[in-house]
């Protein structure tokens, strides 16, 4: 509906978000961030639902913070301690796709822009169309970067290219994102969702155990030694050899078949 700020879908076992503020290019507004996080938080505890994917309605992804509304004072205008609260919680929309129990996907299908690269890059994986554009944007209206930006551009493309795509504001294409390893794939725009869905069909009929731990354990490499990684891994990897997935992965392997998954 278009008075509805965001679109949800679950359908054989994936879950879709897609944000749905055409007119403002999926700008983040407040209750599009609560009712997102709300999915969100949701969709992790349900065993069901075995991935989610997160796009935008329209031409865009989305555009980041809703500038236009950032120009209107509150009515109540509010502390500095207020207003950081309120980031903090709103900023839980990348906390929760980069570290819920299950693989989100970003189908990225136009502008994804300053918060909107953030909730962007938060996603496990992130598929492109050829359409798609991909900035910063903090500088051009003097801001520092949130939602999750500064992390993970420093993560994925090395401090002196995080540095520069955020000094210069420069917006880059689909291929150069893909050339530096912001995205994973770059589609025909007519191909998007439907490519998508192949991929997150394919995960959420998958061993989910294992999925979860693999995620689990890549994020935490970001922060942990060689010695306690090892340790993790030990752990996680001797957890998912104790689900039905691993016999019946084994099974197959011996009987030479497609493995036949039950996410248990």
């Amino acid at each position: 509906m278009a008075d509805e700020v965001i679109l949800t879908t679950i359908a054989d076992k994936v879950a879709t978000l897609a944000f749905n503020r055409p007119e403002r290019l999926n700008a983040l507004s407040r209750d599009l961030i609560v009712q997102s996080i709300g999915c969100l938080k949701e969709w992790a505890r349900d065993p069901e639902i075995g991935a989610i994917v997160v796009t935008g309605a329209g031409r865009a992804f989305c555009a980041g913070g809703d500038v236009s509304a950032m120009a209107q004072e509150d009515v109540e205008p509010k502390t500095l301690e207020q207003q950081i609260d309120d980031l903090r919680q709103a900023q839980e929309l990348s906390w929760l796709l980069y570290n819920l129990p299950k693989v989100t996907i970003a189908a990225v299908n136009g502008h994804a822009m300053g918060a909107g690269l953030g909730v962007c890059l938060a996603c496990d994986l992130r598929i492109a169309s050829y359409q798609a554009k991909f900035g910063t944007a903090y500088a051009k209206v003097g801001f520092g970067g949130d939602f999750g930006t500064t992390w993970l551009l420093t993560q994925y493309v090395g401090a002196p290219k995080a540095k520069e795509l955020f000094f210069l504001s420069e917006v880059i294409d689909a291929s150069e994102a893909h050339r530096i390893g912001l995205v994973n794939r770059i589609v025909a725009p007519d191909r998007l969702l439907s490519i998508v869905t192949e991929i997150a069909g394919r995960i959420a009929h998958g061993p989910l155990t294992s999925y979860r731990y693999m995620k689990a354990n890549v994020n935490l490499a970001a922060t942990t030694d060689f010695r306690a990684m090892l340790d993790r891994e030990a752990e996680t990897h001797l957890r998912c050899g104790m689900t039905e997935d691993h016999k019946e992965g084994v099974r197959a392997f011996v009987e030479k078949r497609e493995a036949r998954f039950t996410g248990r």
